[in-house]
């Protein structure tokens, strides 16, 4: 008896899942299964309805805020699935209607087609690095906006540090010694200093949980090779590795460069061409942290007795290259500076080549499968 394909497209909430369902040939109806509840065991229950003796299932839904629960639950089952990026979707133009039964009918129709590529999904470890990552920017976030809630109300009330750094040993002890005319006043300072004394806190535990974490982790090679770069110690390291995963997924460097959104936007029809700015159309936070180790590029080129550590052990091939980048990177940012290009631009630009670069290194780096 010849096997028989059938296509489930999931339309996933918090609370239901819409299914739709159709057979591998192109003439098959596709048609509405239901909703039910996004409990994994009513999923299950359903897919088992739809498949059965010689029925092959292939399961596709969006990624969203629910993550790969459901995708690792259906890997345990050996059910094929797909996870798909929302912005990837081929929409009709001049389609105004959008309901979670269409979505469910045309995520299988597509998948039917071939027309649907799956993005990479973590495996859970992966995952559960990138979030403590993620955590702690999220903790420097608010600290940053503690920092600055204190400062606007001291400017609001007249005072102005006139010191040289913001935040330094100096600045900490002006802000304690600060006498406030009001007993109201001086209740509202020291609520912002122990809000910034908590968030500083917060930061430092989520540093020292990564430090415990990450060295037994698979990707730990990586993140030591990324440490050889300049601007990269371990918890930037741990960023870009964790956002980034297995470089070797990228059959090339441009391919990382528009994963991160680095390349110009292009609008080309006919002999017309125009490019605008950068797409942002990436991962946001492998972005941020590129854009914040590139900065050394300005400074003169250098291995510190930091890097020379951190280097330490490490293949001569991995220390070449931190050369190379260091001494490219800078020669870069003093020829587009010299052009009057905007100290904004000459950063993105630099952080491009630095992806660039990140592929070349962590292309070399043997990292065991998951």
């Amino acid at each position: 008896m010849k096997g028989i394909n059938k296509y489930v497209g999931l339309d996933v909430h918090k609370d239901t899942t819409v299914i739709a369902v159709t057979e591998g040939h192109r003439e098959g109806e596709v048609r509405l299964y239901g909703t039910i509840s996004s409990d994994l065991h009513a999923v299950e229950k359903a897919l088992r309805k739809i498949g059965g003796e010689g029925v092959t299932l292939h399961v596709v839904y969006e990624a969203g805020p629910t993550g790969y629960v459901v995708y690792r639950r259906l890997q345990q089952l050996k059910i094929d699935c797909i996870v798909v990026a929302p912005s990837k979707l081929p929409y009709e133009k001049g389609v105004r209607q959008k309901t979670d039964r269409r979505d469910a009918l045309m995520l299988a129709r597509l998948h039917r087609a071939g027309e649907l590529t799956g993005i990479h999904v973590p495996d859970a470890v992966d995952e559960s690095i990138r979030d403590l990552t993620r955590a702690r920017a999220d903790a420097v976030h608010d600290l940053t906006r503690a920092k600055l809630r204190l400062k606007s109300f001291l400017l609001r009330q007249g005072y102005r540090y006139q010191g040289k750094a913001n935040w330094s040993e100096a600045h900490q002890r002006y802000l304690r010694e600060l006498v406030l005319p009001l007993p109201a006043l001086k209740a509202v300072l020291e609520e912002y200093l122990l809000a910034i004394n908590q968030a500083t806190q917060r930061v430092e535990r989520l540093d020292d949980l990564i430090a415990a974490q990450v060295p037994s982790w698979r990707m730990y090679p990586a993140v030591q090779a990324l440490m050889c770069l300049r601007g990269f110690q371990l918890t930037a390291a741990t960023v870009l590795v964790a956002e980034l995963g297995d470089v070797r997924r990228f059959t090339h460097p441009r391919h990382v460069m528009a994963f991160l959104g680095l390349v110009p936007r292009e609008h080309t029809s006919g002999d017309s061409r125009k490019l605008g700015g950068i797409t942002k159309a990436g991962n946001a936070h492998a972005r941020w942290i590129l854009t914040e180790a590139v900065q050394h590029a300005f400074l003169t080129p250098k291995v510190s007795s930091q890097l020379t550590v951190r280097q330490r052990g490490q293949p001569t091939a991995y220390r070449e290259l931190s050369w190379k980048v260091q001494t490219r990177l800078y020669k870069r940012s003093r020829h587009l500076i010299g052009r009057g290009v905007m100290k904004a631009k000459v950063t993105v630009a630099l952080a491009r080549e630095l992806a660039g670069f990140v592929w070349a290194l962590l292309s070399q780096v043997p990292v065991p499968k998951a």
